[in-house]
């Protein structure tokens, strides 16, 4: 294979994941000796149920020539500078995720350490009281975050159903050729075990070098044609259901994502202009549908624009995202519940890594495993964060002792150690969530280290004391002056205007 150049990519399924790639690939690869295809289907449709992003998505914009004010327009969304947690670790507990850290070193050691040897003296002050991301967010204000020169970063809320039809036409305006049709077979040859042809319902036969699995839950390549072999973390991750259901906007969009914890998961509010976006993550094994369906619509703000729908999974991964001639990107490769909005990450992850170890002169298996090793490693991480949020937790409902009680992968089980006895906490290779986001998951969910920095205890406590409340009121009053997301959005972001 190593011989036969690659010239023509298709993909199969179009949604979010899909025309990502389409847009992204044909805009990043030469401009000539590669054609890109998109089989989908209007009959599947795709799950457009709202989503929250990362910083990083401004740069997959900014590649496609969108600026933040567009993309909001296109998408009906908002703003998001971080993830407010209510609940969690114990029921009446508030704790912000937000994109930025807690403020430069002072004589070396990080602002976090300084606030634990306060709170072992009893001082009482929040540690969201030092992030100015939360600062911002819990007033409902808003100005544009660039990198380097702001103390934080934004992110975003938007519709994925109208962000994949923009992607779209972007895609198609660059060369992208779209075919609708309902594959029913992937031929596979003979000799090798490659996919040669997806044969549609029409009886048309659709060739390529390079297959793309973009058809989410179904796997329809990866898994179905190829049989890649599909790595269970349920155990770990024992939710397996969702509800999501739109309701009419109450108020200004809100400059952050809310994540609520329940008896047996948790709900999702993601503010958009149009409507808010809402959802409850569950496990089965300890919550009924129809018990579901009565939390979630007992727990949003405005009236249901709709039947609440429901999902079904799995958390996981397939053995291999890159398995013969098929790269599998989004939820066909696999899947981590939307707990800290990093689906839409995986999928532009997945590209960049695509681009880097593209196959111009044919499949070397040496590119694919390195593509297979990072990105596997990556999902892992972020799985590894996203247990952390149940696993510390001090909630009595069977759920969350379960999880409390589970033996943890060996890498996370390292993480908490260090941080339990010192303070500190290890990264590893493709961590997508640095010190300052383990920082406030652990310390918000009430997870506090026995131990402190050593070196914050040559700053006399008096002066600490003095330094550390003019902090916060520096913060606070730089949050305050800026102006209101909602008056930001209608000025610069307003759909249809």
């Amino acid at each position: 294979m190593a011989n036969n150049p690659v010239r023509s990519i298709t993909i199969l399924g179009g949604g979010a994941a899909g025309w990502m790639t389409a847009a992204l690939l044909i805009r990043q690869l030469p401009p000539a000796g590669f054609s890109v295809t998109v089989v989908e289907s209007e009959e599947i449709g795709i799950i457009g149920v709202g989503e929250a992003s990362v910083p990083i998505l401004r740069q997959f914009n900014a590649m496609l020539d969108i600026d933040d004010h567009e993309f909001l327009r296109l998408t009906q969304g908002s703003y998001k500078l971080g993830i407010e947690f209510r609940d969690w670790g114990r029921p009446g507990n508030v704790h912000f995720h937000g994109f930025g850290d807690y403020g430069k070193a002072i004589e070396g050691v990080l602002p976090y350490q300084y606030w634990l040897r306060l709170r072992e003296q009893g001082d009482a002050e929040p540690i969201d009281d030092y992030s100015y991301p939360y600062a911002v967010a819990r007033r409902n204000k808003f100005t544009p975050a660039e990198p380097g020169a702001s103390n934080y970063l934004h992110a975003f809320h938007f519709d994925a159903t109208l962000y994949a039809r923009a992607l779209r036409g972007i895609a198609e305006g660059l060369g992208v050729t779209r075919i609708e049709g309902k594959m029913v077979e992937a031929v596979l040859d003979g000799e090798t075990g490659d996919i040669r042809t997806l044969r549609l319902s029409d009886g048309q036969q659709v060739p390529g070098d390079l297959f793309i699995d973009c058809t989410g839950f179904a796997a329809a390549l990866i898994g179905k044609a190829l049989g890649t072999r599909y790595i269970d973390w349920s155990h770990w991750l024992p939710a397996d259901r969702a509800l999501a259901v739109p309701c009419a906007p109450v108020g200004q969009p809100t400059p952050f994502t809310r994540a609520t914890a329940r008896k047996a998961g948790w709900q999702w509010r993601i503010p958009l202009q149009h409507r808010t976006g809402n959802g409850l993550v569950y496990s089965s094994s300890f919550m009924s549908d129809d018990d579901a369906r009565e939390e979630l619509l007992a727990n949003i703000e405005g009236p249901p624009q709709a039947e609440p729908r429901s999902f079904r999974f799995r958390s996981g991964r397939h053995e291999q995202f890159w398995n013969r001639n098929c790269v599998a990107i989004g939820f066909a490769a696999g899947f981590l519940e939307p707990l800290e909005s990093t689906g839409i990450q995986l999928i532009q992850t997945a590209i960049g890594w695509l681009i880097e170890y593209f196959p111009k002169a044919g499949i070397d298996p040496a590119f694919r495993d390195e593509y297979n090793r990072i990105t596997g490693l990556e999902m892992e991480r972020i799985r590894d964060f996203i247990i952390a949020h149940y696993c510390v937790s001090r909630r009595d409902e069977p759920l969350w002792a379960m999880c409390r009680e589970m033996d943890l992968p060996d890498t996370l089980k390292y993480k908490l150690k260090i941080w339990e006895n010192c303070g500190r906490l290890p990264l590893f290779d493709a961590e997508s969530h640095q010190l300052p986001s383990w920082v406030a998951i652990l310390i918000g969910n009430g997870f506090i280290p026995k131990n402190y920095d050593v070196l914050a205890d040559r700053v006399p406590l008096d002066r600490l004391r003095q330094g550390m409340a003019g902090l916060r009121a520096q913060i606070a009053r730089a949050a305050a002056a800026l102006p209101d997301h909602g008056a930001y959005l209608d000025r610069n972001c307003r759909a249809g205007v």
